[in-house]
């Protein structure tokens, strides 16, 4: 057995644009030989055409048009299945992304509470305030990009979906029930949440 007999042909893996064009190819092969072989036999030159050439033609087209609507409505569906596959890949690229986008704005909320303690720490004639002014300036640029908006309900109804109540506050505080102090910021990006705000709230009475 020599080496080419050993090694298997490799057939590259086909994209699904390739594949489309082959279904459509050898569709319309297979029903233009069907067809074809109809014909040569109904008009083949010499040969005396029998009575019942025309019953005989008939089902020969017949079949070929059967064969080329088979291939037809094969190549119909897998466009459709290419589409809705196209689509779905669309979809799930756009939902991905998005999410990690949402992961990365989340993970630096820290840095961004880090710069504002740093900068309300920082005295008015200190060297280092312009910086961290600057730093969270251009941080808060690209938060904005990003659609990244402060969860900031002071005196409004608390709203577990937007809040965590951690301390509970005295009647002289506020309205039932309401947002009377924000402990730490929450932040969401185009309606999902980042991180929840910390709040104290109110008692019910």
């Amino acid at each position: 057995m020599t080496e080419e007999e050993r090694i298997p042909d490799e057939t590259p893996e086909q994209s699904p644009d390739s594949l489309w064009e082959q279904v459509l190819a050898e569709a319309g092969e297979e029903a233009a030989a069907s067809e074809a072989a109809a014909n040569e036999a109904a008009d083949e030159p010499g040969a005396e055409e029998p009575e019942d050439a025309g019953e005989q033609a008939d089902p020969a087209l017949a079949e070929a048009q059967a064969k080329a609507d088979e291939y037809l409505a094969l190549a119909q569906r897998v466009q459709a299945d290419f589409d809705n596959f196209r689509r779905r890949n669309a979809s799930v690229r756009a939902d991905a992304y998005a999410d990690g986008q949402r992961a990365v704005a989340g993970s630096m909320l820290g840095v961004l509470d880090n710069l504002e303690r740093a900068l309300s720490s920082a005295g008015e004639d200190s060297p280092l305030r312009s910086g961290i002014e600057l730093t969270l300036r251009q941080m808060w640029s690209v938060y904005e990009k990003l659609g990244v908006t402060v969860i900031d309900r002071l005196g409004e109804k608390f709203d577990p979906n937007l809040e965590n109540a951690v301390m509970q506050g005295t009647p002289d505080e506020g309205e039932p029930g309401t947002v009377c102090q924000v402990l730490q910021k929450g932040y969401s990006m185009d309606g999902h949440v980042l991180r929840h705000a910390m709040v104290k709230v109110v008692a019910d009475e």
